[in-house]
């Protein structure tokens, strides 16, 4: 359910703008509804899970040890099922408008689809290998500017200001990388509706699908390695006599940031103890 916040506030933003044929909104407000709807999410969900919000992200975390791998799942099906439930929300909400909008005929494409309301499409001039590297990169962008944001030996931003940080992170990615494919960088927050417009008579599309939950799996994990190797492997050792936070909900956030060397040592150490 964590991911319920932000995609019914983009989604109604979306539907907002669709319907009225932005009359009252537009292509910069939907973005911009977006992002506060992530904000939001995450101080809402911040103390019980850590803001997880994204499958890319959790899966990210989960590899670089972040986040136990037990909890992938679950956190992955939550976000899936929230975004679902949004989805059917912004449906209701908006219904009255949709079918006017659409004259009752739900579709895909079109001068009065609407879809993309819900889940995202490409644009008619994308290829699948477009497609792919669309959202792999913003997806590793999107990691890129998270990672640090926490990172004791980096610059990290004061915990209560994360939410803020990160929605103007996706607020940036979603003005500048949405009019390939729709900007998803989000598996869940596109499979959750798309299985909406799937289990009702919204409209779906063929193949597609997958690039949108696949390929920012695979750029979260790109952009963690590119911090990882890049970034926090060279960055300068915390003092030894540094006091440790006790209610820290990372306890493993120190592993991920050693050399190979480092860490293969650190495990044999504990081991032994």
């Amino acid at each position: 359910m964590k991911k319920k916040s932000s995609e019914t506030t983009f989604s109604n933003a979306s539907a907002q703008v669709k319907t009225s044929r932005e009359t009252k909104g537009q292509y910069l407000s939907a973005n911009m509804a977006f992002s506060v709807g992530v904000m939001s999410a995450m101080y809402l969900c911040k103390g019980v899970s850590g803001a997880h919000l994204n499958p890319a992200v959790t899966l990210s975390f989960c590899s670089l040890g972040r986040v136990p791998w037990v909890k992938l799942l679950p956190y992955t099906l939550c976000q899936v099922l929230g975004a679902y439930l949004a989805s059917g929300l912004v449906f209701l909400v908006y219904y009255d408008a949709i079918m006017d909008f659409s004259g009752g005929n739900l579709t895909v494409y079109g001068a009065n689809e609407t879809a993309s309301i819900f889940a995202t499409y490409p644009a008619a001039h994308l290829s699948l290998s477009s497609s792919i590297l669309d959202q792999v990169v913003a997806t590793a962008m999107l990691m890129l500017c998270i990672l640090p944001l926490d990172d004791q030996k980096n610059s990290p931003a004061p915990d209560a200001l994360i939410p803020p940080i990160v929605a103007v992170v996706v607020l940036g990615i979603g003005m500048s990388m949405s009019s390939n494919c729709g900007g998803a960088i989000n598996p869940a927050r596109d499979l959750g509706p798309r299985l909406l417009t799937l289990t009702s008579r919204l409209g779906c599309y063929n193949y597609w699908f997958w690039v949108p939950m696949m390929a920012p799996l695979l750029g979260g994990m790109l952009g963690s390695g590119m911090y990882l190797v890049f970034i926090a492997w060279h960055l300068p050792d915390l003092p030894t006599n540094r006091p440790i936070d006790s209610s820290s909900t990372k306890p493993t956030t120190e592993v991920w940031k050693q050399p190979p060397d480092q860490v293969y040592l650190l495990v044999v150490s504990f081991k032994n103890t």
